[in-house]
C-alpha cells in the first residue's frame, strides 16, 4: 500500500523541549518530539507522514496520510492511508484508518473505525488462473 510509493521526506521537527499552542498544518513529513496543544494536520494534496515519538504528546485532532505513533494522543486520529501504533502508543480518542498495524503494548481508549469507503473505492485487480473457453 503506502510502502509501494516513496514516502515523503521528514522536513519539519518539533523538538523535545518545544510546545506549540494552536493548530499546526504541515506538508510532506513531520516528526514530533515535543508537545502540541491543538490540531495537527498533514497536507491534503500531497502525501504526508507524521511521526509522534515516545516523548511526544498531542492534545487535539491528528490527521495525515501515514501516521506512526509511539507517544500520547488525547484526541481523534485520522490516518488516510496507514496507521502504525508502536508499543508505547497511548491514544484517548476514536481512531479512523484505512490500514492499521498495532504492536503489542499499544493502547487505544476509543473506537477503532476502519475507513471502509476508501477500501470500497479501490477496485481489486482480478487475474484468472485458467480460461476454460
Amino acid at each position: 500500500m503506502f510502502n509501494k510509493k516513496k514516502q515523503p521526506a521528514i522536513k519539519s521537527l518539533i523538538a523535545q523541549q518545544c510546545q506549540i499552542d494552536g493548530n499546526f498544518t504541515f506538508a510532506d513529513g513531520m516528526r514530533l518530539d515535543g508537545q502540541v496543544h491543538g490540531n495537527l494536520t498533514g497536507d491534503m494534496v500531497r502525501p504526508s507522514i507524521l511521526v509522534i515519538s515516545e516523548s511526544a504528546s498531542v492534545t487535539g485532532e491528528v490527521q495525515a496520510d501515514h501516521i506512526i505513533i509511539n507517544g500520547t494522543v488525547n484526541g481523534p486520529v485520522h490516518a488516510r492511508v496507514m496507521l502504525e501504533l508502536q508499543p508505547k502508543a497511548r491514544i484517548k480518542g476514536d481512531v479512523a484508518y484505512k490500514a492499521l498495524e498495532m504492536h503489542q503494548g499499544a493502547l487505544v481508549d476509543g473506537h477503532l473505525c476502519p475507513n471502509l469507503e476508501a477500501r470500497a473505492q479501490e477496485k481489486p485487480t482480478l487475474k484468472l488462473a485458467a480460461n476454460n473457453e
